[in-house]
């Protein structure tokens, strides 16, 4: 049996479904009312602004602990509400359909013992209203021709491409995204003057959000690999070689030839060929001019593969040698070149730029976790090991526990835990094996790990930003004491004494299992938002469950009247490479539920700005939130304490 056939099977016989109806209804009232006094304490904690909202989004949370659906299938045959948009009054929503009940059965209504929420003085209940007036609050007043907002990573050369701000301005950029783990305090500090500037200019308000950086877990260092310089002619499809490779053999530190080397090659027809030619440093063990080093003769080589190799030379300068090949040459550091019929080397390949490494990981092999950033040797025989950037994750992980690296393309479990290592083998990799490079996340998904969503860092960061921006994302929020402890940040800063918003990022699964607790905690400061961090929550709970987890989440925030940022890879071809993918302008679209989008930098970002604002104006014609069945959520429970 389907399950929306056994949502039917479920319903009384006709007949007795209007009764049984009124005791679901009934019992339900009586339910949300229970939770609300239980939780009394948490209403009368927050601010003013949110006593309503709070309410709600307890009774939101208890009245979702029940699988709703065959209440909802005996609603809809009946002609009444089948609560799907019970999000923002849930309570003033149920008393209407008891009421409407009791008059279908009965005649009569009455009235509530306890209304629920705060109404107008028409007696109105308007829970979209109070999410509209929190989300200004927070963001900024919505354009006249949209309702949701768009909001912008900033580049680095943010800081002194003022044009850039202009035309993000006047595409319908409303917030711009100022991120702390990257660039300085001076970058920063021109990055939100250009933007206000132009705003001003446009006479559009513009917001400021900067990111803390928050606790970083990531992979640590490799040994760097001796640099290597591949030397390759041009080929056609058959192998043929088209065009010899050109190489430039420097003995200064000029990247190519200058001064009367450069007028000479021009003279001599070779300027061109020059000017693309390869930059390889040498050394001269002699003075070059006393070498046998004309054009005409040849200059031997044995390459990094052991393959001999000979250098026709093209012209010989005073700063340097021009030749040609027409066979794949690989040099490195110390490989010495021959004239003929020299016994040493004329010249000698000089230090070249070292080379990252990665590990290349494979399906059932082990990869060790080491407590240390010290820089590991990349090497084919033995264990692969890598470094680890937060120690706390030794005392936390236990075998058995997952543990994924650089963004999940690598999935792996923990079989051995000791204080300074963690084994871990590798269970899902791509075909073939995958690469691990340093500073790549890695997420443990089944570890409470016991640290602040604060470092040292980022208190320091956060005196800056409580000067100079409008909002604070906070990075790696997992329960209300990490919410506690930026508030009580903020009330000793500048930020206290204006219209400053906290918006917290749901990034792990444990934030997702504790935002109840973490939006009642956040609610104590005047102007809050949440931002769905899709990029980390996906790995955290794999990306089949990523669409129905950012629903629950919409639905929860606006039962509590918090605005919401749509993040992480919106638009991100059309950002990155001008088009878009059919798939992300469908998501795009979705982003219509949220009062915030967020799109990342781009060499094409004016572009994805412009495009994104055309398709939030279409869709808000046709949607607004959503109607969805209510099947009973286990992610969430009031009780939870960490």
């Amino acid at each position: 049996m389907n399950d929306k056939s056994s949502v039917a099977s479920s319903l009384p016989e006709p007949g007795d479904q209007l009764p049984w109806l009124r005791e679901q209804l009934d019992d339900i009232n009586a339910a949300l009312i229970s939770a609300g006094k239980l939780h009394a304490e948490d209403i009368t904690a927050v601010a003013p602004e949110w006593t309503d909202n709070a309410r709600n989004l307890i009774h939101y949370v208890t009245l979702r602990r029940r699988d709703l659906r065959p209440i909802q299938a005996g609603l809809s045959l009946h002609g009444f509400s089948s609560l799907g948009r019970v999000e923002p009054h849930v309570l003033p929503t149920i008393n209407a359909i008891r009421n409407a009940a009791r008059v279908v059965s009965e005649g009569t209504a009455e009235e509530p013992a306890d209304p629920g929420l705060d109404t107008d003085a028409d007696g109105v209940i308007d829970g979209p209203a109070r999410l509209d007036t929190a989300a200004i609050r927070c963001f900024g007043p919505a354009p006249e021709d949209r309702y949701t907002r768009i909001m912008v990573t900033m580049p680095s050369e943010a800081s002194h491409n003022r044009p850039l701000l202009r035309d993000l301005v006047a595409a319908g950029m409303n917030l711009i995204r100022v991120n702390c783990a990257h660039d300085d305090p001076e970058t920063w500090e021109s990055i939100i003057g250009l933007a206000r500037s132009e705003a001003k200019r446009a006479e559009r308000p513009v917001r400021v959000s900067m990111d803390l950086g928050g606790p970083k877990l990531r992979t640590g260092p490799f040994l760097p690999a001796p640099g290597v310089v591949k030397i390759k002619p041009s080929r056609d499809t058959y192998g043929r070689v088209l065009v010899p490779a050109y190489v430039w053999l420097g003995l200064t530190d000029q990247p190519g030839p200058a001064g009367i080397d450069l007028e000479n090659l021009q003279a001599t027809g070779f300027g061109d060929i020059a000017a693309e030619a390869t930059v390889v440093p040498v050394t001269c063990t002699a003075d070059l001019e006393r070498r046998s080093l004309a054009p005409g003769s040849e200059l031997r080589l044995i390459d990094a593969r052991g393959s001999k190799r000979r250098l026709p030379i093209l012209y010989r300068g005073a700063g340097g040698v021009l030749v040609s090949t027409a066979k794949t040459t690989y040099v490195t550091e110390g490989v010495g070149l021959h004239t003929d019929g020299a016994a040493d080397s004329s010249l000698t390949i000089a230090a070249l730029p070292a080379m990252e490494q990665a590990l290349r990981l494979h399906e059932g092999e082990t990869l060790q976790l080491l407590r240390t950033t010290d820089p590991q040797p990349v090497t084919p025989i033995g264990p692969a090991r890598v470094g680890c950037t937060l120690p706390e994750v030794f005392d936390a992980v236990e075998p058995g526990e997952r543990v994924l690296f650089d963004d999940g393309s690598i999935e792996g479990t923990a079989v051995l835990v000791s204080t300074d290592r963690i084994d871990v083998r590798i269970d899902r990799t791509a075909p073939g094996g995958s690469k691990l490079k340093a500073e790549k996340g890695i997420n443990v998904p089944d570890t409470e790990l016991p640290v602040s969503a604060l470092t040292d860092k980022d208190r320091r960061d956060l005196k800056f930003v409580a000067k100079h921006a409008d909002i604070v994302n906070v990075s790696f929020v997992n329960t209300a004491e990490d919410v506690q402890e930026v508030i009580d940040l903020l009330r000793d800063s500048p930020a206290a004494d204006r219209d400053f918003g906290l918006v917290l990022k749901i990034e792990t699964l444990r934030a997702f299992r504790n935002l109840p607790q973490i939006l009642l905690a956040a609610m104590r400061w005047p102007s809050v938002g949440v931002m769905i961090a899709r990029g980390d929550l996906a790995v955290e709970i794999g990306f089949e469950r990523m669409a129905e987890v950012q629903q629950e989440i919409l639905w929860l925030c606006e039962s509590a009247g918090v605005p919401v940022i749509w993040a992480t890879q919106v638009l991100e071809q059309l950002a990155k490479k001008g088009l878009p993918t059919r798939a992300e302008v469908t998501d795009a679209a979705e982003a219509q539920q949220a009062e915030v989008v967020m799109l990342n930098k781009g060499p094409f970002i004016v572009t994805a700005v412009s495009t994104l604002a055309d398709i939030l104006q279409r869709m808000q014609t046709h949607t607004e939130k959503k109607i969805s069945l209510l099947r009973r959520l286990e992610s969430w429970d009031l009780g939870r304490t960490g």
